[in-house]
């Protein structure tokens, strides 16, 4: 039997890994460059609400939706991964996820891909799935939570972060990062293959 700190911290500790708001920051900035601060705080409320939305709902709702749907997680790991390819092959090409005169696409980018599958994608909502069978739902709820406070401070320091490193450093690193997010989507989808028992790899 887990103590309460130790039920915090192995809650706490595996979601903030995965959810990765550090490294989900070059691309809130990419998504929000040239916006006013409203605009773009308005955005950033979006994507932190729409993650803590989808985490709530499969939290509590996970494993019966994906029953009802007869969707595995091999299937949502290869669905989210491939979304992800698609959106970092573009910011490669273009330089920008989102077309940046389409302030409806600019709106829907903080539901996708920022919100989720980025913020809280497959891997956030298999690691959820998991703590709540092997921890008490309180303490899977409030590390949950914190670490969506987290990373909303993150993303609003951004523009700190921007104004620090200057325009031409933040889009090198936005292109390094585009380069991961590429690779974490490629790995994705390979572990949703082999979830399903179409691949197998040892290495």
């Amino acid at each position: 039997m887990h103590s309460t700190a130790e039920s915090f911290v192995f809650t706490f500790v595996p979601l903030f890994i995965v959810i990765d708001a550090f490294g989900n920051l070059p691309f809130v900035i990419s998504a929000t460059e040239g916006l006013p601060a409203p605009r773009r705080r308005k955005m950033i409320n979006i994507a932190i609400i729409t993650a803590a939305i989808v985490g709530l709902v499969f939290l509590f709702l996970g494993q019966l939706i994906l029953n009802a749907m007869n969707i595995s997680f091999g299937s949502f790991a290869i669905a989210g991964g491939l979304i992800l390819l698609v959106l970092s092959i573009r910011y490669m090409i273009s330089g920008q996820m989102v077309e940046a005169g389409k302030e409806e696409e600019r709106e829907f980018a903080a539901v996708v891909p920022i919100g989720t599958p980025l913020t809280v994608g497959p891997a956030t909502i298999t690691t959820l799935l998991i703590l709540v069978k092997e921890y008490p739902l309180y303490m899977v709820l409030v590390s949950f939570a914190l670490n969506m406070f987290i990373a909303w401070i993150i993303c609003m320091l951004g523009q700190w972060i921007l104004n620090f490193l200057g325009l031409g450093g933040i889009k090198a690193v936005s292109r390094v990062f585009s380069l991961l997010l590429a690779a974490i989507a490629v790995s994705m989808v390979i572990r949703g293959l082999e979830n399903l028992g179409v691949l197998s790899i040892t290495i």
